[in-house]
Formats: C-alpha cells, sequence, structure tokens
C-alpha cells in the first residue's frame, strides 16, 4: 500500500476533491498544483499530501528530507496523519535522524487522535519494548477498527498471557479473525492451534490448511508445523488441504 493510499479521505471541498482525483489518476503534476498554494496556506492535510510526493517521488524528485519538512508542517498542526507519517520517517530514518522516542512521541499523538495504523504501530514498538499492557490496549483499539496485524497480536498476547491473563480460546478467535482477513501470521498461529488443540479442538487437516496458506503468504512462522501436520494426514488428505489452501478465502466456512 502506497503512502497516498493511506491517507485519510480529505476535507470535502472541491479543491481537494479534485487534487485528490488527479493523484488517483496519476497526474501528481495536476495534484501539487492545487496542493501547493493551500499547504503554503497551512492547510495541514495539503503539506501531508506533499510530503507524500517527496516521499514517493510522485510528480517530484524524491526527497526525503522535504517530505520531512513538510511533514513537520502538518503534525505541529495537529494532523493526525501527519503525525503518523513523520513518525514513519523517524522510525526509519528517512530524511530525519532515527529516532525511536521521536516517532512512539509522534505515534501517540496520532493514536490519541483514534488513528488506527498509528495505534497498531504504538502497539507493536510498546510490545517490543516489554510494555504489554499499553500495547494490549491499542491493539484493541485498532482491531476494533478491522486493523488485522493488531488482531494477531492480541491473540499473541492471550495465548502468551503478556498484559493479560493467558486466555487460549480468545487467542484462538483473534488469530482466526486476522487469518480470514488474510493476515499470514495469524494463518500461521492459527494452523499452529488446530495443531495442537490450543483453544480449538485438534485437527490437523484444518491445521494443515491454514499452514500452507500461511506459508504461501509470506509467513516464516508455518515452516515448522506443517511437517508434523503432514504426518498426521494420509496422502488424499494432504493433497486435499493443498487444494482447500488455493481457495478464496471467502469460501472458508
Amino acid at each position: 500500500m502506497g503512502w497516498l493510499d493511506r491517507l485519510r479521505k480529505p476535507a470535502p471541498d472541491d479543491a481537494m476533491a479534485s487534487a485528490l482525483a488527479a493523484a488517483k489518476a496519476g497526474d501528481y503534476a495536476a495534484a501539487l498544483a492545487i496542493w501547493e498554494p493551500m499547504a503554503r496556506a497551512g492547510n495541514a492535510r495539503a503539506q501531508n499530501n506533499i510530503a507524500a510526493c517527496f516521499s514517493a517521488g510522485y510528480g517530484v524528485a524524491e526527497d526525503a528530507g522535504l517530505a520531512a519538512k513538510w511533514l513537520e508542517l502538518s503534525a505541529a498542526s495537529g494532523d493526525p496523519v501527519g503525525q503518523r507519517n513523520l513518525a514513519t520517517l523517524y522510525f526509519r530514518g528517512e530524511g530525519v535522524a532515527q529516532d525511536d522516542g521521536e516517532a512512539i512521541r509522534l505515534y501517540r499523538l496520532a493514536a490519541d487522535q483514534d488513528d488506527a495504523t498509528a495505534q497498531d504501530m504504538l502497539s507493536w514498538m510498546l510490545a517490543e519494548r516489554g510494555d504489554y499492557e499499553g500495547a494490549f490496549v491499542l491493539a484493541q483499539q485498532a482491531a476494533e477498527k478491522g486493523v488485522a496485524a493488531s488482531m494477531t497480536r492480541l491473540g499473541n498476547l492471550y495465548h502468551d498471557a503478556l498484559g493479560v491473563e493467558r486466555d487460549v480460546s480468545q487467542a484462538a478467535q483473534w488469530w482466526r479473525t486476522a487469518a480470514m482477513l488474510g493476515d499470514a501470521d495469524a494463518q500461521a498461529r492459527l494452523g499452529a492451534a488446530y495443531l495442537t488443540g490450543a483453544g480449538v479442538a485438534a485437527d490437523p487437516f484444518e491445521a494443515l490448511v491454514w499452514l500452507l496458506r500461511s506459508r504461501d503468504g509470506g509467513s516464516k512462522l508455518a515452516a515448522n508445523f506443517i511437517p508434523p501436520a503432514n504426518g498426521m494426514l494420509s496422502p488424499d488428505q494432504r493433497k486435499e488441504a493443498a487444494r482447500r489452501a488455493d481457495e478464496p478465502l471467502g469460501a472458508v466456512s
């Protein structure tokens, strides 16, 4: 997903709508011609959108430093998308010196304004630092908005009793919800749960279906569980599991 795809829908005025339509059509020069005067007049969302163009090289030469400068203006105006995108630059060290502390501060500002992406990223950063209670609260907020990565994280926290009392049934439920949204790591975790009977009835066939989906989706978590799942099934069952794993997620009951 690109920067422009991650922008919140702009205010419904004609200029912003025209600029966004031009950008979606690939005419970034036209979009920038609309956004620039608005940005210079202090429009925080236009500032963020110009930063997106500099960050990705849309209609201008790619320049992370200029992207950061425009985002600093947007973030200072209190725009949650600008705050979140500037936080990402600090996290990555793009256009600014890498600074996890500043990234966390900015993600929190955006998260406090109910930005789901910021809530998810801040949840991950807090979990990495051992603040599991904080990570849990933020993951809940983002999961309620449909962020699959946060659903997967909730499952992990419930399963490992991190920041919350252990509940393997809740873990499996969250993993299944995220798995149905296509999150490959959740699919691996769900497959492992079916293999071991953690929070769901043990079912090596169902386990293999999810593990194969996960592997094909790019998760490295499935590799250790596929051999034991294969070992519990007949050749015909393994063949059928592979067929099921190739079906669209909507076909899964």
